[in-house]
């Protein structure tokens, strides 16, 4: 294989790559990635306060519903990014909204299994 063919082969594979995202640039990935992340945070926190405190209330289910919004948004950004991480496409945003939602979705699961144990 000559080396012509060689250097044609690299400057075909790295004018494929996609640019990385300036630092101060807000793409829609990255604002996907932190609306998820928002949502899942939110409902993990509801779910927390719903877990530590007595009475069954809506807690358990609004925490439940937002931390799965959290998850669908966040999946919604992993399926539509077209690079890695790193890139600026907000797939490691995207993943760290899946895994606070499923702790959400948990914790909201688990204050809701308590209080219907508790009313039944």
């Amino acid at each position: 294989m000559p080396i012509a063919s060689v250097q044609a082969v690299a400057v075909l594979i790295t004018s494929v790559q996609p640019d990385p995202a300036s630092v101060y640039a807000m793409s829609t990935g990255r604002l996907g990635a932190i609306v998820a992340a928002l949502a899942g945070l939110a409902g993990a926190v509801i779910g927390a306060r719903a877990l530590a405190r007595r009475s069954g209330g809506r807690g358990p289910v609004v925490a439940v519903v937002t931390s799965l919004i959290g998850m669908a948004i966040g999946v919604l950004v992993v399926v539509t990014s077209d690079g890695g991480i790193g890139t600026g496409n907000g797939l490691g945003g995207a993943f760290m909204a899946l895994l606070v939602g499923l702790a959400g979705t948990v914790l909201g699961g688990l204050a809701m299994a308590r209080s219907r144990r508790r009313a039944g």
